[in-house]
């Protein structure tokens, strides 16, 4: 096979595989049955917490997740060997290089590692995503690019998210403290300290409303009434913030799309051998 062959494949590949850099919108059919796969694979390990189930069948689990654990490693090597036609991370090895350096492409290698780990017979590592459930982060995210967005979205409005994290905290000190000094002496087990007042603050500013403490007196209703209200612009404004960020991230997204795209036609016509 030539090197124009090998690029043909690669960008055929990589457009199977990121169906968001392609010239239309949607999914292929390789994205389609991956997100069916994870599907499967989530559920089977779903499945196997059931005792009854993954005592009775539990050489059918292991082969399961064995044959999820190959296909996806497929994935992950054919994610890398096309990504020499991806403007972000370039041709060679340093491009693939680029690429198992990203974020998501280190998730789905800490997945499939744990798999291996398991095999071995330790303990899987687990990194805090859902990685020990059948299927990372990496391997839908690139399908969808929704990870990117997340990202993109909380690290445009940090600023605003920590002034509304100060916020609360902040409001969360001073409603609890307000509640201890009127609750304190008809009620010291729920409200006899500041730290015990804090749970009926965290339940009221948040609108769960557990309603297994509150206030007896009069003065204390009046300021649980305030919190409740309080509470609700509370959850209303990082609602909007985020919102807000997340339509500027897909705007972006989209035009990164285009900027792409044309980068991608600029060299398959730089590929493309002169007549």
């Amino acid at each position: 096979m030539d090197n124009e062959q090998r690029t043909a494949w690669r960008h055929w590949l990589h457009v199977q595989l990121e169906p968001a850099h392609e010239e239309h919108d949607g999914l292929t059919a390789i994205n389609i049955g991956l997100i069916l796969l994870i599907i499967l694979s989530v559920s089977t390990t779903v499945l196997e917490t059931e005792l009854t189930l993954g005592g009775q069948y539990s050489r059918l689990f292991y082969w399961l997740e064995t044959g999820f654990a190959i296909l996806f490693a497929i994935e992950y090597l054919a994610r890398a060997w096309a990504s020499g036609v991806d403007p972000r991370y370039g041709p060679g090895w340093r491009g693939k290089l680029r690429f198992m350096l990203s974020p998501l492409a280190i998730i789905d290698l800490l997945a499939l590692l744990s798999v291996l780990l398991m095999w071995a017979g330790s303990e899987p590592f687990c990194c805090g995503c859902c990685a020990c459930s059948g299927a990372s982060p990496g391997q839908v995210g690139p399908a969808f690019g929704g990870l990117v967005v997340v990202d993109d979205a909380i690290h445009s409005r940090r600023f605003e998210l920590t002034i509304s994290l100060v916020f609360a905290m902040f409001l969360l000190l001073v409603t609890s403290t307000l509640l201890y000094l009127v609750e304190a002496g008809i009620q010291p087990e729920n409200f006899g300290s500041i730290p015990r007042a804090m749970w009926w603050s965290i339940a009221t500013l948040t609108t769960v409303g557990y309603g297994d403490v509150y206030p007896l007196t009069a003065f204390g209703r009046i300021l649980a009434g305030g919190t409740a209200i309080i509470g609700i612009g509370l959850i209303a404004m990082p609602t909007g913030i985020l919102a807000a960020a997340f339509s500027d991230a897909l705007q972006q997204q989209r035009d990164l799309r285009a900027i792409r795209q044309q980068a991608e036609m600029k060299h398959r016509l730089r590929a493309r051998p002169p007549r």
